[in-house]
C-alpha cells in the first residue's frame, strides 16, 4: 500500500477510536445541571465584580442553586435582579439596599496643592510608589484615574478639579474603583438621602492638615460633640461616621469648621 495512503488510513482510525472514547466517556461522566444555574447567570449584569463574595457572576448562580446563598447578594443588579433571581428560585427576595460608592477626599485644586510635578505612566498606583504621591497630602485623591479604568459603568470620572467624582445615577456600588485606589480613599455605603459623610482621609494632626489642604479634618470633635445619636468618633486625628447609627440630623454638617461632611448626594 501506498506509505502516504497508509498514514491516511492510520490518522483517520486513531481519530475515529479517539471520537469513540470521548463520546463514552462524556455519555458516563456526564453530570446534570440545573437549568435554574444558566437561568440566573443570565439575570446576572454580568459585571464579575465579586462584591457578592463569589468568583463572579456563574459561580454566584452557582452557590445560589447549590449551596443555598442569598438571592440579593448581586450589588450591580440591585432590587431588580433579586427580584428576578427570586423568581427563578421561588423564594422572597428580601430587601436590596442600593448601594454607592463615596470618594472621601475634599481636596480639590483650589484646596491642596501638588509637591512636584510627575511624568511618569498616568497611573495613581505608579505615582503611588515615587514618595508616596505627588500631592501635598499623602490620604488623598492621586487623581490619575485608576479608579476610572476599572469602573464597567462609566460611572466615576476625575474632574478638571483633579478629585474623581461619582456619578451616582450610574454608580451601582460593585466595589471595582473601591479597590484599585492605592489610597484606599474610596468605600461603599448604603444610598441614604439624609446621611452624611466625612469627605476627608487625612490622618494627620489637624495643624499639618491645615497645611496641605484647606478642607481636610481637623480633628477637632465639634462634629462627634453635636452628634445626638454617638454616631462619630474621632480616630487618629479623623472624624468617622457610624452610617448604623447616624439618623441623618446633618448637625455635623453644620459644626463642621472646614465643610469636610457633606451628604454625599447633595454634594
Amino acid at each position: 500500500m501506498n506509505p502516504i495512503l497508509l498514514a491516511i488510513v492510520v490518522v483517520t482510525v486513531i481519530g475515529l477510536i479517539g471520537a469513540v472514547i470521548l463520546v463514552a466517556a462524556s455519555i458516563l461522566m456526564y453530570v446534570p445541571v440545573d437549568e435554574r444555574v444558566s437561568k440566573i447567570t443570565e439575570a446576572l449584569p454580568g459585571a464579575n465584580c465579586g462584591a457578592c463574595g463569589c468568583a463572579g457572576c456563574a459561580d454566584y448562580a452557582k452557590t445560589i442553586v447549590e449551596d443555598g446563598n442569598a438571592v440579593n447578594k448581586c450589588v450591580p443588579g440591585g432590587a431588580k435582579v433579586a427580584g428576578e433571581i427570586a423568581a427563578i428560585m421561588g423564594v422572597e427576595a428580601g430587601s436590596a439596599a442600593a448601594m454607592k460608592a463615596v470618594v472621601a477626599c475634599s481636596g480639590t485644586c483650589e484646596k491642596t496643592s501638588k509637591k512636584f510635578e510627575f511624568e511618569g505612566i498616568q497611573s495613581c498606583l505608579a505615582v503611588k510608589g515615587l514618595y508616596g504621591g505627588d500631592g501635598a497630602c499623602a490620604f488623598g485623591c492621586l487623581g490619575y484615574g485608576d479608579c476610572t479604568k476599572v469602573c464597567a459603568f462609566d460611572a466615576i470620572h476625575v474632574t478638571d478639579q483633579g478629585v474623581a467624582l461619582v456619578d451616582r445615577e450610574k454608580c451601582t456600588g460593585c466595589g471595582a474603583c473601591a479597590k484599585a485606589c492605592p489610597n484606599a480613599i474610596i468605600s461603599i455605603i448604603p444610598e441614604h438621602k439624609r446621611k452624611p459623610v466625612v469627605l476627608c482621609q487625612n490622618k494627620d494632626k489637624g495643624a499639618q492638615t491645615r497645611k496641605v489642604c484647606s478642607a481636610g479634618c481637623i480633628g477637632c470633635m465639634k462634629c462627634a460633640k453635636a452628634c445626638p445619636k454617638q454616631a462619630i468618633t474621632v480616630e487618629n486625628n479623623l472624624a468617622y461616621i457610624d452610617q448604623e447609627k447616624c439618623v441623618g440630623c446633618q448637625l455635623c454638617v453644620k459644626e463642621c469648621p472646614v465643610g469636610v461632611i457633606h451628604v454625599p448626594a447633595q454634594s
